[in-house]
């Protein structure tokens, strides 16, 4: 992983000692509010309904068992013991005192860590493929253009207050684990095009803009099938100054490259693309060989011993214990060396806050990361996190570690692995709450046989509009709504966040919060009495039948909600 070098550690060092002055200034009333609000907002610090909340850069998922230690201690000492891990790979305190801001980020900087440009108009949190570097099915690490475009757009000059905030996403596996069509800029790896002589032009881009949720979501479109690794950064300051140029700075809802995009037209928007990359400096502009090759050398492949891909104690183990071969089946994926494994961790234990992290479960992590995990982890878009090399043989004790904290919920994509913002219960933007609803919900389906017969189903709740949630990309999306003062629940399904990107549909008229543990009963008792064999995914079969036996199910033939009885009765019926 990328280790700050002395520029880095300068630089954080700096911001740090800026940041606590200007604190100084606002505690002694010589900043107002007004004043002070875009210098803390460009440290990350947010006024939420009940406290300050700090949100920490995580570049692309990457933390070190160091970090992590240091993580834990911040929400020991100066939170209420808790983080919480977003859906941009950050992680979030909810309960911080504006006067120990300037002491945490102190306590970040020391460990190569902060918060600059998790908020404001700019170019955000670089995220990718939390199995980046270790995925079978990539073709090269992105995690070095993640570097690479981290130290790029970090106080960018020109794109430090763009129209509106800016988000870039980066694959390069045949799958894609990082939503990179609800970005920005989403851009994916693919390798160069066949030369004249039978040879291959290096690795380049495929690059999409204009995806993103909020109140008007769209699924990025390509902007270029290919740009050559060397111009990436020139190509994608090209994007940027069409959209500073032109981007809406008089409508806050109106102000996403997004709509720009589709208000241009894809043609007209690349138009413009190609001609302002035309009259840029590329030479000044775009990453010296050099210095991507010392960037690259910090993510150069570990040396892993190869061995067999499976151990005879964990397959003994396999046989006469289900739980922990559930387990196996659940959350562990394989590894681009043969005998080793990436594990998935969980954070949402039915019951739970999804995407809460105590202290005490940080610090665990951070020791199972060491003795089995080779000192890393990545946090993922959907709230939990990855140790990406563990030995095979390893795998039974990290089980049991994991078990102990409270972290081994065989649930990955499934229906209890429920992506929710933190809606109403913290955030002024909120509607409706999105925590207990989860937790509700969750608790619905904790039987974890049940959960793995209904099989892959991304369920995702927003507490607002601004989808922070992604709800528009879950299989099963909720959004919360204020109806006369009261939180209704609006369900939309077969929206989906990777290859086949879509956005969800809205089935009808909304629920009360009451009512919704038996609505998402109801539309799974209907999938599973409709799916054509075990094999069919929900989303799958909603894409083949349409979301008309759902709507049935759930609003019956006069079209309005169930009351909550009869969706009990629907559920047990179908």
């Amino acid at each position: 992983m990328y280790r700050y070098d002395a520029f880095d550690q300068g630089f954080v060092a700096e911001r740090a000692s800026q940041f606590r002055d200007q604190v100084e200034r606002r505690l002694a009333g010589e900043l107002t509010e007004e004043q002070f609000r875009p210098l803390r907002l460009q440290n990350g610090l947010y006024l939420q309904l009940h406290a300050y909340m700090l949100r920490i850069a995580i570049p692309y998922g990457v933390l070190s068992s160091r970090q992590l230690r240091q993580l834990a201690m911040i929400a020991r000492r100066w939170d209420r013991g808790f983080g919480h891990f977003s859906t941009r790979q950050n992680i979030q305190f909810n309960w911080i005192k504006l006067e120990d801001a300037p002491a945490i980020i102190d306590a970040l900087a020391d460990v190569g860590m902060h918060a600059i440009q998790t908020s404001g108009n700019c170019i955000r949190n670089v995220t990718s493929d939390p199995y980046a570097g270790v995925a079978p099915d990539e073709i090269e690490d992105p995690r070095v253009w993640g570097e690479a475009l981290r130290q790029w757009s970090t106080i960018h000059p020109e794109f430090t207050f763009l129209p509106r905030k800016f988000k870039i996403a980066i694959t390069a596996a045949a799958t894609d684990r990082a939503a990179v069509l609800f970005h920005d800029i989403g851009l994916k790896i693919v390798r160069g095009p066949l030369n004249a002589d039978g040879t291959r032009a290096p690795n380049g881009f495929r690059v999409f803009v204009g995806g993103g949720q909020g109140r008007t979501p769209y699924v990025a479109q390509e902007v270029s099938s290919f740009v050559p690794a060397k111009h990436l950064l020139s190509y994608l300051e090209a994007i940027l100054r069409v959209y500073n140029l032109h981007g809406r700075r008089d409508n806050i809802y109106k102000a996403r490259i997004k709509i720009l995009v589709n208000a241009l037209g894809i043609e007209e928007f690349r138009r413009q693309v190609e001609a302002e990359w035309a009259r840029l400096d590329m030479e000044a502009i775009d990453l010296p060989e050099a210095e991507l090759a010392r960037i690259a050398a910090y993510f150069k492949p570990e040396p892993l011993l190869v061995g067999a891909p499976t151990d005879a104690a964990i397959e003994a183990r396999r046989k006469t214990d289900p739980a922990f071969a559930r387990w196996l089946r659940v959350n562990t994926h394989a590894h681009r060396v043969a005998g080793y494994a990436s594990v998935d961790v969980s954070f949402k234990e039915p019951g739970r806050i999804p995407g809460d992290a105590s202290a005490a479960q940080l610090e665990a992590l951070a020791a199972i990361a060491a003795a089995h995990g080779h000192d890393e982890v990545r946090v993922t878009y959907q709230q939990n996190v990855v140790i990406p090399t563990v030995a095979v043989a390893d795998l039974g004790r990290v089980h049991d570690a994991l078990q102990a904290a409270g972290l081994a919920t065989p649930n990955t994509e499934l229906i209890t692995d429920i992506i929710a913002c933190p809606g109403l219960d913290y955030c002024n933007l909120a509607n409706a709450r999105a925590i207990p609803i989860a937790q509700q919900i969750a608790l619905r389906f904790v039987d974890p046989v049940r959960t793995e017969e209904i099989g892959p189903l991304r369920l995702n709740i927003s507490g607002c509009i601004n989808a922070c949630g992604h709800h528009h990309a879950g299989h099963i999306g909720i959004l919360g709504v204020d109806k006369k003062g009261t939180e209704h629940y609006q369900i939309t399904l077969g929206g989906s966040p990777g290859d086949d990107a879509e956005v969800g549909d809205i089935l009808g008229a909304s629920f009360p919060a009451e009512d919704i543990p038996d609505a998402i009963e109801t539309i799974v008792a209907t999938y599973l009495k409709l799916r054509r064999d075990a094999s069919e995914t929900f989303l799958a079969a909603f894409r083949r039948l349409g979301k008309a036996p759902f709507r049935d199910a759930l609003y019956g033939a006069d079209g309005h909600p169930a009351s909550h009885s009869a969706l009990e009765t629907e559920a047990a019926h179908v």
